[in-house]
């Protein structure tokens, strides 16, 4: 997890619930009010368990909470990390600039992928952004 992550007790409660239904081993939980969603960060071989046969288990925590649910993979490494954030998007390059003590990120997607990667009103972008910045201390994620 990431450096100085503390979690609140309904981010614990939602992270239990998903491993009480499914049985994956939650290693992070981002409530994002903004777009109304929770984010559940697990392990990317655990995806698909997660989400349950045709969405089953995502279909019922959003009946349970009453917000969207995405499930995203996690990764130790920044690029790799970057890539699971934008899922489905095909990512074919991420590249790193440190300016003046700001990170930024310059993730080139596909050109038929771009909307994907931004995603409706921005919701996509803004996932990376909140994962990258948790996790990898970036300041700003852009799609190219």
């Amino acid at each position: 997890m990431g450096i100085g992550v503390k979690l609140t007790p309904e981010e614990l409660r939602y992270m239990a619930l998903l491993h009480e239904l499914t049985g994956v081993h939650v290693i992070d939980c981002i409530i994002d009010d903004e777009f109304n969603r929770i984010i559940f960060i697990v392990s990317p071989h655990e995806i698909s368990q997660a989400i349950g046969p045709r969405g089953l288990h995502i279909q019922k925590l959003r009946k349970i909470i009453g917000r969207n649910i995405e499930v995203v993979g996690y990764s130790d490494k920044l690029e790799e990390m970057a890539r699971y954030a934008l899922i489905p998007a095909r990512v074919r390059d991420v590249r790193v600039v440190q300016r003046g003590g700001k990170k930024t990120i310059y993730v080139s997607v596909d050109p038929s992928d771009k909307g994907i990667a931004i995603g409706k009103n921005g919701k996509n972008v803004a996932r990376a952004r909140l994962l990258l910045k948790r996790y990898f201390g970036v300041d700003n994620v852009i799609i190219a």
